[in-house]
């Protein structure tokens, strides 16, 4: 791909925007970068990248593309919604319009592996990766886990594997992405704030298995049944998971055992008593990373070992330790209702449940359904503290207080559990309202435990 002389505007900096900026200039691109951020508060960031002042258009939205400099190719941060005027512009004009995640597909040597879904995309990703590098000495997990996939396919080779997370976001302004396999673990409502609607968030998703051809593999959890006839018309070889029903083909439990069931062989994995990530949910991870896996080449020793060895990933359902006797457990990824209902059902002691975030136009009622006999009480934070109160009482859920942030929210919990109890960090909602990032608030949780354990000696 060329990018010498090449006008590029960067739109956004997050997370990927070092890395990406880094790649495009050492690609040869004449890089121009807009933030509606102020250039004060990124200037640790621009300095880093050692941008000229006059590439910078800080601090406001541009609206055209005579405004941005009348550049070549737009790569946008996947914070950054597709309507956006500038977008639109560039899309009637011929610009193209891509994200980080395509930019480095195109660029990338080696395997594809991409993973997606509302829930558990972290955990299964970590989960493979760790499974792969049992075999596979270059293997790099990337993506919306934390790693910007651009900062590792610029110095690639054909004996790399990337394990990639990708979020909606990402998948919105994918053109060529393809991977050897790509995996859609379950569909619940989320992001609606910017999708705004259930299908066009499903259609954002889908688009994982957009370029899959024949000899590609699109693994599907076949107990989501609205993800089930999604996919009935996909390109590429289908491979199934199930935790609720033995398949024909495809990796299930039979008994207790993971099964892979492929050419008329039936193979035993492990029993799922000897994994360590807690939870019927992360059975269906694991069954996931088990059959995405499978699906790579990789051998039957491997998944066993990566499955019986792995503890999990940080922020989600990280039990940080007791104090007095309460369980303090740390779900911070738990970001939306259905997320927050695999916390609740994971854990058999009862629950103070600490909730509350930025609204992303989620329904919580589910989430309050499964209270009974495992929710004693809740408390709230945030933005949407009202919003989860309402819709609790309304569901005859009352053992419910609004306090002003996280901190009171933990201590008035630990004040108010008795030993056997288990107090749950699991939101249910962003954390944009008042952290910059899930894994901020969930390590503010943690210092405020160590700082409990500290006090106590538990």
């Amino acid at each position: 791909m060329d990018l010498n002389n090449k006008k590029v505007l960067v739109v956004g900096l997050a997370t990927t925007g070092i890395p990406l900026v880094r790649v495009l200039k050492k690609l040869g691109a004449k890089v121009i970068i807009t933030d509606t951020k102020s250039k004060k508060d990124l200037k640790e960031t621009t300095e880093k990248l050692k941008i000229a002042t006059a590439d910078l258009l800080l601090g406001r939205q541009l609206n055209s593309l005579e405004e941005a400099g009348s550049p070549e190719m737009i790569i946008l941060s996947p914070g950054v919604p597709m309507e956006i005027p500038l977008v639109q512009e560039a899309k009637r004009k011929g610009v193209e319009v891509i994200g980080e995640i395509e930019l480095a597909y195109r660029l990338m040597k080696g395997r594809l592996v991409a993973i997606t879904g509302t829930n558990g995309k972290t955990t299964t990703t970590a989960l493979t990766g760790e499974i792969f590098k049992l075999e596979k000495s270059r293997t790099h997990v990337v993506g919306n886990i934390g790693v910007p996939m651009i900062s590792k396919v610029i110095d690639s080779t054909e004996e790399d594997f990337f394990i990639a997370e990708v979020s909606s976001f990402q998948l919105e302004s994918v053109k060529e992405f393809k991977p050897e396999v790509a995996a859609i673990l379950n569909l619940t409502p989320d992001h609606l704030n910017r999708h705004k609607t259930m299908e066009k968030y499903a259609r954002c998703k889908m688009k994982i298995f957009t370029n899959q051809g024949r000899n590609d593999t699109a693994v599907i959890n076949y107990d989501d049944f609205l993800l089930r006839s999604l996919t009935q018309d996909l390109s590429g070889k289908k491979f199934y998971f199930s935790r609720l029903k033995e398949l024909g083909e495809g990796v299930f439990i039979k008994g207790e055992k993971i099964i892979i069931r492929s050419k008329n062989k039936e193979l035993e994995i492990t029993d799922k008593k000897q994994l360590k990530i807690l939870g019927e949910h992360n059975v269906e991870n694991a069954l996931a990373a088990t059959a995405i896996a499978w699906s790579m080449g990789i051998s039957t020793d491997s998944i066993r070992k990566g499955l019986q060895s792995f503890h999990g990933v940080e922020h989600r359902m990280e039990v940080c330790g007791k104090v007095q006797g309460l369980t303090f457990i740390n779900d911070s990824k738990g970001t939306n209702p259905d997320a927050s209902i695999k916390a609740v059902e994971a854990v058999k002691d009862p629950i103070i449940l600490l909730a509350g975030g930025m609204d992303k136009g989620s329904d919580f009622k589910e989430l309050v359904d499964r209270f009974p006999g495992r929710v004693k009480s809740l408390v709230l934070y945030g933005e949407t503290a009202s919003i989860i109160e309402k819709t609790a009482h309304n569901k005859g859920f009352l053992k419910t207080i609004i306090l002003k942030d996280l901190e009171e929210a933990v201590k008035f919990a630990y004040e108010n559990g008795k030993a056997g109890d288990v107090i749950l960090l699991s939101p249910a909602c962003a954390s944009w309202d008042m952290y910059s990032s899930y894994e901020k608030r969930g390590e503010h949780f943690k210092e405020i435990f160590e700082k409990l354990r500290g006090m106590y000696h538990d």
